[in-house]
């Protein structure tokens, strides 16, 4: 797993040892990226927060691509070590706070470091933890007017495409892997 494009493209990150956890594959986040930079253009100055973050990787992109802040929550001490380390090598301690904790009980406290332009959500699948907390999102109003959700599920999870008032403008599924892309409603000319 590496930094795929930016001031820390091809950094080697560090992974969780054996399959306890499935981060988000490169070729997955390139996609990702890559939709997001056609919606959003440049990501120079936006925020983002990255829930069940596991190593880290999609906040290391954003901030390699751009991202002037990240908020990164994961509950588990081995992603506590993994993503200091995975900030260390890429030299983005200074632009990054990592908050160890349960998503669900952190959300609240982070309502005055909102709203941020990008919010990245890989919950553990199987749990219909999307939609709980896409809304749980929506009613904390953590996501700038112009800011995108991005969650990812099992593909055999069910996703509605209107959660709160957030609407899912995009769908791609990779694998046994679903993105999920949410918004606020276009307002109307």
């Amino acid at each position: 797993m590496r930094v795929i494009s930016g001031t820390a493209k091809g950094k080697r990150l560090a992974a969780f040892p054996g399959g306890t956890i499935r981060p988000t594959s490169d070729r997955v986040r390139e996609a990702l990226f890559s939709i997001l930079y056609s919606r959003l253009g440049p990501l120079q100055g936006k925020t983002a927060l990255d829930l069940f973050a596991g190593t880290g990787a999609m906040a290391l992109e954003a901030l390699s691509r751009g991202c002037r802040r990240v908020i990164l929550v994961d509950q588990s001490q081995q992603a506590d070590r993994i993503i200091s380390a995975n900030l260390k090598t890429c030299g983005f301690e200074e632009q990054a706070t990592h908050i160890r904790g349960d998503v669900l009980q952190v959300l609240p406290r982070l309502k005055g470091d909102g709203p941020f332009d990008l919010i990245f959500l890989d919950p553990p699948y199987g749990r219909d933890l999307v939609p709980k907390i896409v809304k749980f999102l929506f009613d904390l109003e953590l996501l700038a007017p112009e800011g995108i959700v991005c969650a990812e599920s099992a593909r055999d999870d069910a996703v509605p495409e209107t959660i709160g008032e957030l609407v899912r403008f995009d769908q791609r599924h990779y694998g046994s892997t679903s993105i999920h892309l949410f918004a606020h409603p276009e307002p109307e000319a």
